[in-house]
């Protein structure tokens, strides 16, 4: 099996005109050392990380296997930091004659939380031209990531670490007018859009859709955003017209208006949840019927309730990609563009406006 192989330069108190310079000829190096490599073209991250979580972040992204960004811009925020350290890494497989092989760039770059405002200077000469951009910045640092929309193409963000739902989705309709937004707190509720969407799939079972009358969302308790954006994306799909959930003892309540009438929603936090996400969803319908999900182990547990009260429960098996796959899937989806989040991120905000 062939073995990685790394070119790696580093300086302290630099320039971005030198890091740039280093890591041009690290490539030319490296292509000229081990033949059959070429770099790889296909997208720069940006990530903004506090130095003491650097090593949790690149765990992450060490997981996300094939999906790994081209060049990996990391800027490493330092509390007091005045200068700007350096450290390329340019990483391939040994080619040779057996075929191509693809390098991987990573530069991490040091800097103070005084350089933040104007992090587009120092980014701009290290990104692939001609190459989508994602700014990503886990620890916060709102400031950075407004520095940066001008060079980027998409944000990455997860809304579950904005405490405040309300602030967590205000932030990202600001952002979206700009950009465009991949929230993995969306991405989490995929396999449920996915398996709602089957369920009435087929043309004798599409006529529930508009006879139903209540729906719960249960997720965990830092998941309300989640909860929020599938519960969105049903309005959206299916015309309702949203008004403001209540508090209502731990979750949301309320009602939304259909073509036919009133739909009860409930979001309701699970206390014993683990994971982060959505952990059940049920639909209602006024005849009767009714759909519901939840979490079980090998993937979701589906139960379809008829008009005559008759329950069938199976297994949807690989429903879920799990945790660890959702840092990689909000890259993948940095390069697509899925039409549906916008008009639910809208519903979802209109529920707590």
């Amino acid at each position: 099996m062939a073995e990685i192989v790394d070119s790696v330069w580093s300086q302290r108190d630099t320039s971005p005109g030198a890091i740039e310079a280093a890591l041009r000829g690290l490539v030319i190096e490296h292509t000229r050392a081990h033949a059959g490599t070429m770099p790889a073209r296909a997208l720069n991250l940006v990530s903004v990380v506090d130095a003491r979580w650097r090593g949790e972040i690149a765990n992450r992204l060490g997981m996300v296997g094939r999906l790994a960004p081209s060049r990996n811009v990391v800027c490493k925020v330092e509390p007091g930091r005045e200068t700007l350290d350096a450290r390329a890494t340019v990483s391939g497989l040994e080619g040779g004659r057996e075929g191509l092989a693809t390098l991987r760039e990573t530069v991490v770059v040091s800097v103070g939380e005084r350089h933040l405002e104007h992090l587009d200077t120092i980014v701009d000469p290290l990104v692939v031209t001609d190459v989508a951009t994602v700014v990503w910045s886990p620890h916060g640092h709102p400031e950075a990531v407004d520095a940066l929309l001008a060079l980027s193409q998409s944000v990455l963000l997860d809304s579950r670490d904005e405490p405040d739902p309300v602030d967590a989705l205000a932030r990202v309709g600001r952002l979206a007018q700009d950009t465009y937004v991949v929230d993995l707190s969306w991405l989490r509720g995929t396999p449920w859009r996915e398996r709602v969407a089957a369920a009435f799939d087929p043309a004798a079972r599409r006529a529930e859709l508009a006879t139903l009358d209540r729906v719960t969302v249960r997720h965990r308790a830092d998941s309300c955003v989640a909860a929020l954006l599938l519960a969105g994306w049903l309005a959206a799909r299916l015309g309702w017209r949203v008004s403001k959930l209540t508090r209502r003892d731990d979750g949301l309540a309320g009602r939304v208006r259909s073509r036919r009438g009133e739909v009860a929603v409930r979001l309701e936090p699970e206390p014993d949840m683990t994971a982060p996400g959505l952990c059940g969803v049920a639909l209602h319908s006024a005849s009767g019927a009714g759909v519901a999900l939840r979490r079980g182990v090998g993937g979701l547990e589906m139960t379809r309730t008829d008009r005559d009260g008759h329950e069938r429960t199976w297994t949807v098996l690989g429903a879920s990609r799990g945790e660890p796959g959702i840092l990689g899937e909000g890259l993948r989806q940095a390069l697509l563009r899925d039409g549906t989040f916008d008009p639910a991120l809208a519903a979802a905000r209109g529920m707590v406006a």
